[in-house]
């Protein structure tokens, strides 16, 4: 894969991740089966920047997070952060890393203990890697954390059934924060919550990256959301990355057939514009038994016959630029155009 920029640090590199959830039937409950989550995902994060990942539910995109963090084991490949591959890791210098990667949850309704206050749900993060001396120190930080989230310090005493949805997004956001990371996997972190919630959680995750430098995965489904806080967007098929470039560029000049739909069916709130839809014909393959050759190939409407052969690489489809596409017949194609 090629680098999208030399000039970058990267911070963490994915090579070759696979995860696959077994199946198991019979008496014995042996394997019968398997779940192809992730197939073969390979892309740099750099430090500092938002790389957006983008798919239908059930692609692969939270299992892909989860993996990276060692909260699901991946199968086979490799995670390496600052030169080191972190599933080769002991579980005592896993514990000390996590320190460093932190994940914001989809759901903030049910990834807040409900019986624990807001003081105890900030608090243990800073007992257990052991980051405030004090009593009066742990309070400290749990109102700098507060303040840094737009959080009143009276909430302390408070539980999260007496918050909103955005306000809970919130407190999450805090909780990933107090242990001062420098990488966050943002699972979705606004798709539960009102549309005009949404943009103050995401303005809120920007103005953070800018004051804390953090370096985000942000992972969803809307892609008016991937385009407005994401450095370079990640597309997801099945399980497998099928284009990846800097956001303008693929937003401007998307060149996979998969991308150029999902890309149509965006609202343009501009009368003078109209779109060329893309529909697509038949449903997502099953994981457990993917087609052969391009996993999209059975709902494409440019495929051809080698495409039913072999999964095609991801390979720079626009000179000059950091792009690339996994499609032997990638191009670019007009998606908007001006009513005559």
């Amino acid at each position: 894969m090629a680098e999208v920029n030399n000039q970058k640090e990267v911070l963490i590199s994915v090579r070759n991740l696979v995860k696959r959830f077994p199946i198991k039937g019979g008496i014995l409950g042996r394997e019968v089966a398997s779940v192809k989550a992730v197939s073969d995902v390979s892309f740099n994060i750099f430090r500092g920047e938002t790389l957006g990942l983008v798919g239908e539910s059930g692609c692969g995109k939270s299992t892909l997070g989860r993996c990276i963090l060692r909260l699901i084991e991946p199968t086979s490949g490799e995670v390496v952060y600052k030169g080191k591959d972190i599933l080769k890791l002991p579980a005592s210098d896993m514990r000390k890393l996590r320190r460093s990667m932190q994940i914001i949850f989809q759901d903030p309704f049910a990834s807040l203990n409900p019986r624990m206050t807001i003081e105890d749900i900030l608090g243990e993060p800073l007992d257990i890697h052991e980051l405030a001396p004090t009593k009066a120190d742990r309070r400290k930080r749990i109102n700098h954390l507060l303040d840094l989230v737009g959080l009143r310090k009276e909430s302390v005493s408070r539980y999260p059934h007496e918050f909103s949805g955005g306000q809970r997004q919130r407190i999450c956001i805090a909780r990933a924060l107090a242990v001062e990371p420098e990488f966050i996997v943002c699972d979705e972190p606004v798709s539960a919550l009102d549309v005009s919630i949404q943009a103050q959680i995401v303005n809120l995750l920007q103005d953070l990256q800018s004051e804390l430098k953090l370096t985000y995965l942000f992972i969803a489904h809307d892609l008016k959301v991937v385009e407005h806080i994401s450095t370079r967007v990640a597309v997801m098929y099945l399980g497998k990355v099928v284009e990846y470039a800097e956001a303008d560029e693929l937003y401007s000049h998307p060149t996979h057939p998969y991308t150029k739909a999902l890309l149509s069916a965006i609202p343009i709130p501009d009368p003078n514009y109209r779109k060329d839809r893309i529909i697509l014909q038949g449903d997502v393959p099953s994981p457990i038994s993917p087609p052969r050759g391009c996993y999209f190939h059975p709902r494409c409407p440019i495929a051809q016959e080698n495409c039913k052969q072999e999964f095609p690489p991801l390979i720079g489809v626009r000179p000059g630029h950091q792009h690339e596409s996994a499609c032997y017949y990638a191009k670019e194609g007009p998606l908007v155009r001006t009513v005559k």
